[in-house]
């Protein structure tokens, strides 16, 4: 049962945190399909939790601190990220790249975790950034594995530079290659300049939880020369981070033996265990 109150109360949650820094309540009430009184009474409430806030001046709002303070807790509280800390520091190291770690919220990847490329580049932090799950590597690696695919291949499909894929037979053979080959790679979709590869991560009921990916200039990362080692990093991390969160080796694979990662041997099996024991980050 979805409590009327609570749903539409989200709504406006969501509404302010959709890209706009302020909105009034005019434009909040277009945004979500509610009548400007309704919308004034909930902002009313949100405001005393301090889930929003009014600009003195223009009378517009923001959400609060109370949203980071939740945000901060769905971080700490998220075992994807735990997981793959470690897992994503050994790789940015091996790949002399940025990793994000990120899942799938609504259409839209969230980043839980950012490693930054390891030289002495000024990088910015983009935990917390909410890409469309078509524009990126994350969002494709995760899309090819999740029983929505038909659902988020149906909606809208927003190019964010002139090279991003949206047509849906483009977008289908890149879901199609992520399962072939186990990974995806976006050239310069989100953003001009940049490129991604990345590889899902699975969780203990085989399904898909995430996605683990180096990100880096579409020159450097995507060269002929370096793009299969980059691949074969990713992969083998994506693995990792599986095995850690309890995945069978069959998921998300056609032939369990996939799971097999050439960082390991036989010799690294785990008594009892169906998964070998990988050799940590040191």
């Amino acid at each position: 049962m979805v409590i009327q109150s609570v749903e539409r109360a989200a709504l406006i949650l969501r509404a302010l945190g959709s890209g706009a820094p302020r909105l009034g309540v005019t434009e909040i009430a277009e945004r979500v399909g509610l009548a400007k009184p309704t919308v004034h009474g909930l902002l009313r409430t949100l405001a005393a939790c301090e889930l929003v806030v009014q600009d003195a001046d223009t009378g517009k709002y923001a959400l609060g601190p109370a949203v980071l303070q939740l945000g901060n807790a769905y971080l700490d509280g998220s075992e994807l990220r735990a997981r793959s800390l470690l897992w994503a520091g050994s790789l940015a190291e091996r790949v002399n790249e940025a990793v994000w770690v990120g899942t799938l919220s609504g259409s839209r990847v969230i980043v839980l975790h950012h490693v930054f490329r390891p030289d002495d580049v000024v990088q910015i932090l983009e935990v917390g950034a909410a890409i469309p799950w078509h524009a990126c590597a994350l969002g494709h690696a995760i899309v090819a594995h999740d029983p929505r695919r038909e659902e988020l291949l149906a909606g809208e499909l927003v190019p964010l530079t002139g090279l991003t894929r949206t047509s849906r037979p483009d977008l289908e053979r890149a879901l199609a290659a992520v399962r072939e080959d186990g990974y995806a790679i976006e050239d310069q979709e989100a953003a001009l300049g940049d490129a991604g590869i990345a590889a899902p991560v699975f969780g203990r009921d085989g399904s898909v939880a995430g996605a683990v990916g180096a990100i880096g200039p579409a020159e450097r990362l995507l060269d002929r020369e370096r793009r299969e080692d980059v691949a074969r990093a990713v992969r083998e991390t994506a693995r990792a981070v599986s095995r850690d969160l309890g995945a069978p080796r069959s998921a998300g694979h056609r032939d369990p033996a996939a799971f097999s990662a050439p960082m390991m041997s036989a010799d690294d099996a785990a008594p009892g265990s169906s998964w070998p024991t990988l050799r940590g980050p040191r």
